[in-house]
């Protein structure tokens, strides 16, 4: 686990060690996500640098940039390869030499073997470059599921790339990049920008399961090297399925236990963290150490359940209280993260990983089961979107009526989800989810942000549903959140906090093997009362049942009162502030009304966080 950077100049006779500065000034801002050795490398116009994180062959040999045998190809490698051994085998039957027992050595020779088409033979969590000095070519590329980061930067000098988003803004002082005022919108929808943007022109995050081919003076589109199929759909009974499902998590943990450094668990006490650490107990011959996160009123902690899991398998426990005054935190994670992210779990989180590192230098967390298995609350509404969309024409208009008005005076998100229903499935399906909508959007901004609005996060969720092979509505929708908030809110939020602390984060559920096999789960499998009910049925027995049956609940944090009562001031500040009504991105009137409806009726707390995220982000990195 790592932090890579790297520069491509676009004059092939311009020779890298000119830019090394550089890729050194980008180093040095990633030198948290490795504390352990640093490593810079050029050749021609290429320039190559590492921060190390030591998991696997600690020893001086696992260091990079790692060469092949004839220094022409040279690597840079962040995360884990899961079937490294496999493949250093086969390659080593093949004539290659290796110098070390590091995961990362097999992508070079890999690469000498299959070119760009490595990629997909590596399974694992990752992001890389390889430059090949014979073709002065540069490949990027980045793991199936997007578990690690890599950004990259065009400028009139060449291309940067990078782990980390502020590593890129900061590279070259004299070129300061310019805010791309339609990814500001389309983060007052999600809370996050989605790939292949970046909050900054001409900055791009490469998507999940791509790779790109640089060449001098070249910067083309990326190719997409590996999709989700969902078809056909298993025929199978769930009790059937839920065995196979727990045969395969065992040994997705298994292969995430290999490290030479002392391991850990989150354990949440939600069902995806306790079905890891019940694995992990039944895997390892010494108590797991588990980690966990609460909050002072018991109503929004899930500490107990946590405890609960924690006495049935002896694990070494270690819990944090998170309290309003950690929100100062949030200057640091907005410098980690490069641009405005407002999910509010980011801040639990950090102090989760904070604590853990103290203790141990990778953790297995449950992140993505929620994404295949479908296990969020918002797939129940959407199922009645679904029904709606079965009905004769005619009855609809009758049922959207009813269902609006009821669902708005029961639950005013469902009320508008209802009124959209005979939108089209990605503009209902961005509403039901969003922060700011259309309407809304237009009485807050200021003519400057309403100018470069578009319907962007549609288009996106459109051509999503469009790829998508699902043979069920369901199906389709799983697929927009697994290529948009999984990899671009959940993967990120724990990236950055992982490694800001020099912690590595494996998650089981992102196993390959896993995700194929949940995305060509039927329907009845995935979904009954609740989400998630085949891996309930699988882990019965195995995770208590008070935890294994109970209601989802989030991460987050207790937002509506703090923003109320402990947040005040500081939102107040913030969004009421001179340099926020100069900035001229919202209407003061507008703003100023949100904050009095909050304190009146308990409301936008998670909207005002998305904005006061946002005017954070611009005074660390605008102003």
């Amino acid at each position: 686990m790592c932090g890579i950077s790297g520069f491509l100049a676009r004059d092939p006779d311009d020779l890298g060690e000119r830019h090394l500065d550089v890729v050194r000034r980008m180093n040095d801002a990633i030198a948290h996500r490795g504390p352990d050795a640093e490593g810079l490398w050029s050749h021609g116009p290429c320039a190559l640098g590492h921060r190390r994180l030591s998991i696997i062959d600690l020893s001086a040999e696992g260091r990079q940039p790692i060469m092949n045998e004839d220094g022409t190809v040279a690597a840079v490698v962040n995360g884990e390869v899961y079937n490294f051994v496999a493949l250093r085998d086969e390659l080593i039957a093949k004539g290659h030499t290796f110098r070390s027992q590091s995961d990362s050595e097999v992508v070079v020779h890999l690469y000498e073997e299959l070119g760009a088409a490595c990629v997909a033979r590596l399974d694992g969590m990752f992001a890389l470059a390889v430059y090949d000095s014979r073709t002065r070519t540069l490949l990027l590329a980045r793991d199936r599921t997007g578990k690690k980061p890599l950004m990259y930067r065009v400028t009139r000098r060449g291309v940067l790339f990078a782990s980390e988003l502020h590593a890129l803004a900061r590279a070259l002082p004299d070129e300061r990049p310019a805010v791309d005022l339609a990814a500001v919108d389309e983060y007052l929808t999600l809370q996050y920008v989605p790939a292949p943007h970046t909050i900054w022109r001409d900055t791009y995050k490469l998507p999940a399961a791509h790779y790109v081919v640089l060449t001098p003076g070249s910067a083309p589109a990326p190719v997409r090297y590996w999709s989700l199929a969902r078809s056909p759909v298993r025929d199978a009974s769930v009790p059937a399925l839920a065995d196979e499902l727990r045969e395969l998590l065992r040994g997705a943990v298994k292969r995430r236990l290999v490290a030479d450094v002392p391991l850990g668990a989150f354990l949440s006490g939600g069902v995806d963290s306790s079905s890891v650490v019940a694995l992990m107990a039944s895997l390892t011959g010494r108590p797991v150490k588990t980690f966990s996160i609460g909050f002072a009123r018991a109503g929004d902690s899930e500490l107990d359940y946590a405890r609960e899991v924690s006495k049935r398998y002896g694990t070494e426990h270690h819990e944090l209280e998170v309290s309003p005054d950690m929100t100062s935190l949030v200057g640091d994670i907005v410098r980690h993260h490069g641009e405005p992210f407002a999910d509010s779990s980011s801040v639990a989180t950090w102090c989760l990983a904070e604590m853990t590192r103290k203790h141990v230098t990778v953790s297995l967390s449950g992140d993505g089961a929620d994404e295949i298995f479908a296990g969020y609350k918002r797939y129940n509404p959407a199922r009645v979107g679904h029904l709606h969309d079965a009905l004769p024409a005619p009855l609809r208009p009758l049922v959207r009526g009813a269902l609006s008005s009821i669902g708005g005076r029961v639950h005013a998100p469902f009320g508008r989800f209802a009124a959209a229903m005979g939108e089209s499935e990605a503009s209902r399906y961005v509403r039901l989810i969003g922060q700011f909508l259309p309407d809304e959007k237009r009485a807050l901004y200021a003519p400057a942000l309403r100018d470069a609005a578009t319907d962007r996060t549609v288009r996106r969720f459109a051509a999503k549903l469009a790829e998508s092979d699902g043979r069920y509505p369901m199906a389709r929708l799983l697929d927009i959140d697994f290529n948009t908030y999984l990899t671009d809110d959940i993967n990120a939020k724990v990236d950055v906090a992982a490694m800001a602390h020099g912690l590595e984060v494996r998650c089981p559920f992102l196993d390959t093997a896993v995700i194929e096999f949940a995305a060509r789960l039927p329907m009845h499998a995935l979904m009954r009362a609740r989400g998630k009910h085949v891996l309930r049925v699988a882990m019965d027995g195995l995770v208590p049942a008070s935890v294994l049956w109970r209601p989802k609940r989030g991460f987050a944090l207790p937002l509506e009162r703090w923003m109320r009562e402990d947040l005040r001031p500081m939102t107040r500040d913030l969004l009421q502030g001179p340099r926020a009504r100069a900035r001229g991105l919202f209407d003061p009137a507008a703003v100023d009304a949100m904050l009095a409806r909050a304190e009146r009726e308990r409301t936008d707390a998670d909207r005002l966080w998305t904005m006061l995220i946002l005017e954070a982000w611009f005074r660390e990195f605008v102003d």
